[in-house]
């Protein structure tokens, strides 16, 4: 088991990244918002990973921390969830906003993700419901300098929502609406996806898993 990678960012796409290690480039699908804390390509980088081990392909997911990982791990444990939607349930909604969707079995807030359906959502409360007492909260961002990189930024969030599974009317309008000048696509991202499945506030809980 791959449990962990320490090496070189040289790409970085949301949702992949690669990971040079002694020459060798590792490929890893991640979280958006791992992406807020990434450094620039060529900076050195660490990030948790769980393997994934299938008849026709071995995939590595990434994290920027423990937490989010085992939680990553509990989504998979779900019947219906792969490791796909759980990603894209990980890029939608921060981890106190997940737990506050099952402390109030809100199937409605978790049925805006793509791919998400009202019996998964009902699935999602029942088995997470005795595994979540409070939620860390989350945060990390960056910032674009220019109107040339906003206009990069919005190009690359939409590419970035698309593979989340959102619709190609979906991305324009979420992108339009979202991005600011001189905001990146993580924070452009980031903000889409809130005013998707949480228009109201979050309030703070925190996240205790077994």
């Amino acid at each position: 088991m791959i449990a962990r990678l320490a090496g070189t960012l040289i790409h970085k796409q949301a949702p992949l990244m690669v990971i040079d290690i002694a020459g060798i480039g590792y490929e890893v699908e991640a979280p958006l918002t791992v992406f807020d804390d990434l450094p620039e390509t060529g900076q050195p980088v660490v990030i948790l990973t769980h393997l994934s081990i299938k008849d026709d392909c071995h995939t590595l997911y990434g994290f920027s921390s423990a937490e989010q990982r085992t939680l990553f791990r509990q989504l998979l444990k779900i019947s219906g969830i792969g490791a796909k939607l759980a990603l894209t349930i990980l890029s939608g909604v921060s981890g106190d906003q997940l737990a506050r969707y099952v402390a109030d079995n809100d199937t409605a807030s978790l049925t805006r993700l793509p791919g998400i359906g009202k019996k998964t959502a009902e699935r999602i409360i029942m088995e997470l419901r005795d595994k979540l007492d409070v939620i860390p909260a989350t945060g990390g961002s960056a910032t674009g300098d220019s109107a040339v990189i906003a206009r990069d930024a919005s190009k690359d969030a939409a590419h970035a929502l698309s593979a989340l599974g959102y619709k190609p009317q979906e991305v324009s309008r979420m992108v339009r609406q979202a991005a600011e000048p001189e905001m990146s696509a993580e924070e452009i991202i980031r903000r889409a996806l809130q005013s998707m499945v949480d228009p109201e506030p979050a309030r703070k809980i925190r996240v205790k898993l077994s």
